[in-house]
């Protein structure tokens, strides 16, 4: 397939260009700073852009099969980048019409709120993390509002460690876990077969070991 990948210079995304192109796939990656994605293959579309240039986001995505988003925003002053940048995207697949999106979010957004763990719940969400992930709802709303094809993947708490293929994905993934995480590399991984295997259609599955 062709897909596009926005957010290719973060964890995730890195990790979904590589492993896409494991796959066979051909892959567009729309990047604002093409230096940090340090990836060189022949199957491999580079293109620099800003994802809030509604014609640069509609020419990166016209002519794919599936589009990832992958991206994050880290600042924790109230904001919506994620969400007016998800919304670019959005309008972009309908105008081209590309109906596949897998959106990365999280755990603790929508249905899975609560569910990543004391830690989090009683510290890191209401002290650090509170606009960010009120963003995130904000872009998911706008997803789930959508008539397109999306997935929307909800992990626990990312890490770097190695592609294990082995995860539980699912309304009920997080329930019981104290402390859930998942690899970037398993999330990527997730994210690929859901789209070759068309699972998971207008449903947001928690992701977690």
């Amino acid at each position: 397939m062709q897909v596009v990948v926005f957010g290719a210079t973060g964890g995730t995304g890195r990790e979904l260009v590589k492993q896409a192109l494991g796959h066979g796939h051909a892959v567009r990656a729309f990047v604002r700073n093409p230096d940090r994605l340090k990836v060189i293959h022949h199957r491999l579309e580079v293109v620099t852009g800003d994802v809030q240039d509604a014609k640069g986001v509609s020419a990166a995505v016209a002519g794919q099969d599936a589009v990832f988003s992958a991206l994050g925003v880290n600042d924790r002053k109230p904001n919506t980048v994620l969400s007016d940048a998800t919304r670019t995207i959005v309008a972009a697949m309908q105008q081209e019409g590309v109906r596949r999106l897998l959106f990365l979010s999280s755990l603790g957004v929508g249905e899975t709120k609560g569910q990543l763990g004391v830690i989090y719940n009683q510290i890191l969400l209401p002290l650090l993390l509170k606009e960010i992930f009120a963003d995130k709802e904000t872009a998911e709303t706008v997803v789930r509002e959508s008539e397109l094809d999306w997935t929307i993947v909800q992990p626990g708490r990312l890490t770097n460690a190695r592609l294990t293929g082995k995860y539980r994905a699912g309304p009920d993934a997080a329930k019981g876990r104290w402390f859930p995480k998942i690899a970037r590399a398993d999330v990527a991984d997730f994210m690929l077969n859901a789209l070759e295997r068309k699972q998971f259609i207008r449903e947001a599955p928690a992701l977690t070991y």
